[in-house]
């Protein structure tokens, strides 16, 4: 999406040629009118969606434009936080390794949301590693859904996360792929 590609070279920030700041447009302030197109496109871009997936909390609001683009289809959250009054035996769980805090989560969905038989979109706004998508993937696997495909708002597309998805056969689609950063700026 050359919107998408247009606003990271405008606003995003490239610190030491690794880690792509785009706080002011996606993961703490978020573009609403881009989170629009964003949606729509990834949207498009899949069909027989029965339930979102995304993982706490950068990827709520583009899910949620999702699932809205796809007819309101109901949205679905990891959380990274335990909680005292969930019973550990009512949740699916996977460890989530983050690229940029360099810290492993464990992020867990409750049985009562997910089921078998779902067909599942797995929503993010990064894609590098893939870990948090492996995680999400584990997670569908568990509960006996299938995985639809992955959706990502901006990839790093010199980093292995699209090449472990796609080893699995699970569709992905970015609506922008960084080849990869020169002089702290980023190629597509």
């Amino acid at each position: 999406m050359k919107e998408v590609e247009e606003k990271v070279l405008e606003s995003g920030i490239v610190i030491d040629n690794d880690i792509l700041k785009v706080d002011s447009f996606i993961n703490h302030q978020i573009d609403i009118g881009l989170l629009r197109k964003i949606s729509k496109y990834l949207a498009n871009s899949f069909e027989n969606v029965d339930k979102i997936l995304t993982i706490e909390t950068s990827g709520i609001a583009f899910a949620t434009g999702v699932a809205i683009e796809l007819g309101d289809v109901p949205l679905l959250f990891a959380k990274k936080s335990k909680s005292k009054i969930v019973d550990p035996n009512a949740v699916y769980t996977a460890v989530v390794k983050s690229f940029t805090r360099n810290i492993q989560s464990e992020v867990t969905v409750s049985k009562n949301y997910l089921k078998k038989g779902e067909r599942v979109l797995i929503v993010d706004d990064f894609l590098a590693e893939g870990n948090a998508s492996l995680g999400l993937i584990d997670i569908c696997k568990q509960a006996g859904a299938e995985v639809a495909g992955v959706a990502i708002v901006v990839e790093k597309g010199f980093q292995p996360g699209r090449a472990r998805l796609e080893e699995l056969g699970v569709k992905v689609v970015s609506c922008a792929v960084i080849k990869e950063f020169k002089d702290n700026k980023p190629v597509f």
